[in-house]
This record gives C-alpha cells, structure tokens and sequence, in this order.
C-alpha cells in the first residue's frame, strides 16, 4: 500500500532526517587515512544514542541480523559493507548509509566520501552520482511520473560513461523505512507496468543512486552482506530522503535550513 504523508507527517519525518544528516556529519569529521570503519560507525551510533532515536539498520533481518548502525563499503564494495578494524587509505573512497527511527518516523540517507586525493577518474565517479541524485530531486517537482525521472537518471550516468546498478533501488519511506513503491534509478518498460506510480504531494521517497565504473552487476561477498561490483571497478552512492509538497520538492535528510534548530 502507497502512504501520502500530511504536511505536519513531511514535518515530523523532518526530526528523523535532521538527526540522519547530524550521524553523516560525525563521519563526514573522522574521513582519514588511518580511521577504520568501525570508528566512524561507532560515531554515527553515538548520534542516534544521544537522541533516543532507532537505528534503523543494526538488526536488520538477513542471512545474519545485520551488525551495525551504518552500513560502511569501500571502493568496488556497493552497498551493506559491515563496519569492522578495515582502515581507510588515501585515494579510496567510503560509502556511508545509515537511518533512524525518532517518534514513530524514519529518515534514511547515504554519502560517499573521498579518502584525501583521488583519482580524475574516482572524481568524476562521485561527481555524476552526487549530479544524478539532484538531478532527481529537481526532476521530481517538474516530472508527472516516476519513470519519467528514471529515464533521465540513467541517461545521465550513461552518459558520463558509467552503469547504473539495477540489483538495488530505493523505496518510499515513513513509519518503516522500506515501504511501497519501489523507486529503480533506471528505465525498464517492465517494470513501468507493473511498478510505475505518479509524484503526487505527499510522497516521500528515498532516492539512491548506486553507479558503477564498470559493469552494473554486483555479487554478494562471503560475509553474505557485503555486495561488490563483479568487475572489481569502484562505486559511489548517495541517497536522500525525499518528500514531494505543493511547494515542490523538500529534502529532509540536509542541513538544517533557516529558521530550523
């Protein structure tokens, strides 16, 4: 079942982003050769300990429960890398996706950071993920469709000469993070009958961009979480949570805005 949230629901979910963005920033300070991926997990968790929040993560039913609060991938590693003792180098580039649940609402974002210098190619990697997640958002205020925005996202990324994973997509999101509909970063006619749905007011959706350097396909590594490229060629994901308002599209997982605590 699809939910439209109410203005004062977009509102609420909006204490969950902020504390999400708040997790992102303690990271985003401890990105450095020598940090292992436990550290930084460590960090977000204290953010969401000290404000009472659910991580929406740690526990998340698989083949284990999932062990952590943020899910930490580095370099050719896609999505839900388990944090642990791996340091970080320079020139390698972390992936961090984390949420929470505060009053009954969730927020959910993801961020891939640089490791000191990377390479002109490793750049522009982060740069066409970072462009088509806004791509997205700006597209969702102005598209009567979600397919209609896929579309342009994997032209995008194609574009720029890279792939766009199809084996992970985002989600709406509200009282649990992983609700109806399904949103691809990609154009199927497949899925456009069977999935397809309209951006009306009161949508709330967490929109993540996966793109690879080579091959689109992925693999799931023996820790039986991890998912890797098959290619070994590196990765980048960024992700917000995203609500559609009479207003246009507001971002609830950023910084806080003016007039906001």
């Amino acid at each position: 079942m699809r939910h439209l949230r109410s203005p004062r629901e977009i509102d609420l979910m909006r204490q969950a982003g902020l504390l999400v963005w708040q997790a992102h920033q303690s990271a985003a300070k401890l990105i450095s050769p020598g940090v292992t991926t436990g550290e930084i997990s460590d960090a977000m968790a204290r953010v969401f300990q000290d404000a009472n929040a659910e991580p929406l993560f740690l526990g998340y039913p698989g083949p284990t429960p999932f062990p952590a609060v943020s899910c930490i991938s580095i370099n050719e590693e896609v999505v839900h890398g388990i944090p642990g003792s791996r340091e970080l180098q320079e020139g390698d580039i972390v992936s961090i996706d984390t949420g929470c649940r505060i009053d009954g609402w969730c927020g959910d974002a993801a961020i891939t950071h640089p490791v000191g210098r990377v390479a002109p190619e490793v750049e522009s990697l982060l740069d066409t993920t970072r462009g088509v997640l806004a791509l997205a958002i700006k597209l969702v205020g102005e598209k009567s469709r979600w397919s209609e925005v896929a579309r342009e996202m994997q032209a995008f990324v194609e574009d720029a000469g890279f792939s766009v994973v199809e084996d992970f997509v985002g989600h709406a999101i509200g009282r649990e993070m992983h609700e109806q509909p399904q949103v691809p970063n990609y154009y199927s006619e497949e899925w456009c009958r069977r999935g397809d749905f309209d951006l009306r007011p009161g949508t709330v959706l967490a929109i993540e961009p996966m793109v690879n350097m080579g091959n689109r396909k992925v693999k799931v590594m023996p820790d039986q979480w991890t998912q890797s490229t098959v290619d070994g060629r590196w990765s980048a994901h960024f992700e917000h949570t995203v609500a559609i308002t009479h207003q246009g599209p507001r971002v609830l997982t950023c910084a806080p805005q003016d007039g906001e605590a």
